[in-house]
């Protein structure tokens, strides 16, 4: 368990859900797993797209900056997922390899028995 606002970590899940939809217009694969690594809690979101040029990688959680073609995309999606992690104390890594595919790694702190117990129902 993570302390978080809900509809806020639902909202990183969806911008990099729908940016993977995205980067396969012709089908592909998203894969989604979890694990507890220590202190952290780990969210990794796969998928099997184009991938991201290596030159714009340093730029994708830049407000505004898109690789989409104009009218289909605000470039605000991973500005905003990257401002909710941090929000929660996480950190978020992207690896991609353009004809490969895309996967973003998500660390967030675990909750602890000591902080469960304060926390009441915020976790989620």
């Amino acid at each position: 368990m993570v302390r978080a606002v809900e509809h806020k970590l639902q909202q990183v899940l969806l911008n990099l859900f729908l940016n993977a939809r995205d980067a396969m217009p012709k089908g592909g694969w998203v894969s989604i797993t979890t694990r507890r690594e220590g202190n952290q809690v780990v969210v990794v979101v796969s998928d099997t797209g184009a991938g991201i040029p290596s030159e714009h990688l340093a730029r994708i959680y830049d407000p505004f900056f898109s690789t989409k073609p104009i009218g289909q995309g605000t470039g605000l999606g991973l500005s905003i997922t990257y401002g909710i992690v941090q929000e929660h104390e996480g950190t978020i890594v992207c690896d991609s390899q353009v004809g490969q595919g895309t996967r973003f790694t998500l660390s967030f702190p675990a909750l602890t028995a000591a902080r469960t117990a304060s926390a009441g129902t915020s976790a989620g």
